[in-house]
């Protein structure tokens, strides 16, 4: 689990950094907000609508090597983005930095249910421990860097990358021993199948990620726009996605233990209150409503991710493409449908809708079955 879970820290550390970046590239280019959420729509596209072909092809042949490709490719795609001399060479990089993360979402999170025992939201939790850290330390790092050499400091960000595919490829035959009957093997099925349980839980992942890319790219553009510094509005990003990554520590025990759809109701229904306490407090209140948002979305990414496997027992590899990569990246749509709002009307009525949005999600979850928990998969090594 520490070998998987640095390996998304790596992998997510690599998105986060975008975010912290469109403020520099919005002065360099002179780009209009659709424009500079458009480059999230790229990254989220990319990272996240394909992960259920990854997810499907590890299914059917097993692609461990998948995982250590992707954290590669996701380092050095975002960092030769971050100097790339023209806007649509910075949105090709982008999308080759999102690939990376696409293939090694299913790959890292099926070995990681491998790995999770019987606890599985626990081990979920860990894993996505990782992946919150890292998101939260790319806007952190990138900021950085950025701010001090400018542009060309974002080469950088490659070096956690390039490590972590490196210590996995050194890794990869006792990760490989993990898989049941091998890792070239798709697992057992277990329990049935419900398409109306995970369609629910996929309507509800789009939802809450339309307003969750919307925060993620307009939370820096909005602290600017009140006359604030770029640094301190990707400090107040990281705050959201640090203080996330605490509430899964909670969130992952409190599902094993309460279960999983009281969990994910609790932290729907507190999310819209939150959000708008973002919008009309600012100062010290609004960041910690906006702390409190990172625990009720980040904090249950890894519940999320445990019900779409429990929903499709049978192909948990595509089930994790689902969950985290095809709804996630549906969301990321919303990006652009916010940038455009804010280009004709203004940030704040952006922020207003990001808040306003998960009420959705709030009426879906109320209908979600309940899901059979899988037994344990991790086999004795040999």
């Amino acid at each position: 689990m520490v070998l998987l879970s640095g390996g998304h820290l790596a992998t997510d550390f690599a998105s986060g950094s975008l975010p912290a970046l469109l403020p520099f590239f919005k002065d360099r280019f002179g780009l209009s907000y659709t424009l500079t959420a458009l480059l999230m729509l790229a990254s989220a596209v990319s990272s996240s609508v394909i992960q259920p072909l990854f997810g499907h092809f590890s299914d059917k042949r097993g692609a461990l090597w998948l995982a250590p490709a992707g954290i590669a490719l996701a380092g050095v795609g975002i960092a030769l983005a971050a100097d790339a001399p023209s806007y649509w060479l910075v949105f090709a990089l982008v999308v080759c930095s999102g690939l990376g993360v696409a293939a090694f979402h299913p790959e890292g999170t099926k070995f990681a249910a491998y790995a999770s025992g019987r606890r599985r939201a626990t081990g979920m939790a860990a894993f996505s421990i990782g992946g919150n850290l890292g998101f939260a330390l790319g806007p952190i790092v990138a900021g950085v860097l950025v701010a001090t050499f400018g542009l060309r400091g974002g080469l950088g960000l490659a070096v956690p990358g390039v490590a972590a595919a490196a210590v996995l490829v050194t890794a990869h035959r006792f990760l490989g021993s993990f898989a049941p009957g091998g890792e070239r093997e798709s697992a057992p099925a277990h329990g049935h199948d419900s398409p109306r349980g995970l369609a629910l839980l996929l309507g509800i992942i789009t939802v809450r990620s339309f307003s969750w890319w919307g925060l993620i790219t307009f939370v820096p553009l909005w602290e600017v726009s009140l006359g604030h510094s770029k640094t301190y509005g990707n400090h107040l990003l990281a705050l959201m996605l640090l203080v996330g990554a605490i509430g899964t520590i909670v969130a992952g025990p409190a599902a094993d233990r309460l279960g999983r759809r009281p969990v994910l109701m609790a932290s729907m229904i507190v999310t819209p209150p939150l959000i708008a306490g973002f919008i009309v407090f600012g100062g010290v209140v609004g960041a910690i409503c906006l702390a409190l948002v990172g625990v009720s979305v980040v904090g249950t990414f890894g519940v999320t991710m445990v019900l779409s496997q429990e929903y499709l027992p049978s192909r948990i590899g595509m089930a994790s493409g689902l969950s985290i990569g095809f709804s996630i990246g549906l969301g990321g749509v919303g990006a652009v449908a916010l940038g455009a709002l804010a280009d004709s009307v203004d940030l704040r009525a952006a922020l207003w809708a990001a808040a306003l949005v998960p009420l959705l999600a709030i009426v879906l979850g109320t209908r979600l079955p309940a899901a059979r928990r899988l037994p344990e998969l991790r086999l004795q090594q040999v």
